[in-house]
């Protein structure tokens, strides 16, 4: 690990254009408009976690095409009146896991909906999800998900993934446990792109958690790093000769610059300067762009774990002052 990106002084200056289509806004509405023809038909079972101090329900919901997506509410026991929830996207990779996995949001007395990520879940040590994408993407695909469906922004995968993730929010401001005037969103890596999303996109969210965040101004992304994820996209293409413009035209209507400066809620990101996964310059780029009030958090000596306990203590603060 070392220090490969631009200096700290450049990075705090780095805001290039975002490259996004004409249509952008319109491919969302149509997408989330197509999305709400759906029900959303939240299910909240009680679920015996055998936790005294946290009460989880089993969610379940329609996404995007009706799909079914789970999810954990857990919400601290005995809690009085609707409390502040973090709506939390996950890792690249990763699912739901089980609720005592979760428990860092209720400690502080805040209701948390943990969204499992379509299609993830079934990799290595990660928790186990329990979410199909019953859609494929039908091209070639690099293994992952960065590139299936890459060749048009209506079968991309993330189109899917953001949907889902928007719609997370409107389960959870269902719920009677959850007051639906403070909805944080939050996540890491992926997560975080995530969320950058949903800020985005959601008139329902109040602020945002963005850590380390994946999805993020790909070009770059693909240019300086050699670390998967996003060198599925670079396989993908040493392959699939003559199609780059059409995949980093789709990318154009998924890439976390575009929704930062779209977002106008209060953030908090972190970055560290030695993330060779999510390179500084691309979470800057985003950061420097978002259009509400923002704080960065800049951990000058970590990879892609960032601040790892040490940003959540200062989550934690940023949470009890929101409280």
């Amino acid at each position: 690990m070392s220090l490969f990106d631009l200096p700290l002084d450049q990075l705090r200056a780095y805001r290039p254009e975002p490259a996004e289509p004409e249509d952008f806004d319109a491919f969302w509405r149509r997408t989330l408009d197509e999305a709400s023809a759906h029900p959303l038909d939240a299910e909240f079972l009680p679920y015996d976690a055998a936790l005294s101090a946290v009460d989880s329900y089993d969610v379940s919901f329609a996404g995007w095409g009706g799909h079914r997506i789970r999810a954990w509410l857990n919400v601290p026991a005995g809690a009085e009146g609707p409390l502040p929830t973090v709506v939390h996207y996950l890792g690249y990779g990763g699912g739901r896991g089980l609720p005592h996995d979760h428990l860092v949001w209720p400690a502080a007395g805040w209701a948390t909906l943990l969204v499992d990520t379509r299609g993830q879940g079934a990799v290595n040590h990660h928790s186990a999800g329990a979410t199909p994408d019953p859609c494929g993407g039908g091209n070639p695909q690099s293994p992952g998900f960065m590139t299936q469906g890459i060749l048009d922004p209506d079968t991309y995968y993330y189109r899917r993934v953001f949907t889902d993730a928007v719609r997370a929010v409107e389960v959870a401001r269902a719920h009677p446990s959850v007051d639906p005037a403070r909805i944080v969103v939050h996540g890491a890596s992926q997560g975080g792109g995530i969320a950058q999303a949903v800020a985005g996109l959601s008139p329902h969210v109040t602020a945002a958690l963005v850590d380390v965040p994946f999805l993020t101004h790909f070009r770059r992304a693909v240019e300086i790093t050699d670390k998967d994820p996003y060198q599925e996209i670079v396989h993908f293409l040493a392959t699939q000769h003559g199609v780059a413009d059409r995949a980093f035209r789709t990318l154009s209507y998924f890439d976390g610059v575009s929704f930062a400066a779209r977002a106008t809620v209060p953030a908090l990101y972190s970055v560290a300067l030695m993330d060779l996964v999510c390179p500084p310059s691309t979470v800057f780029a985003a950061y420097n762009h978002w259009a509400g009030p923002k704080e960065i958090e800049v951990y000058p000596w970590n990879g892609h774990e960032g601040g790892a306990s040490a940003h959540r203590a200062v989550q934690l603060r940023m949470l009890r002052e929101l409280g």
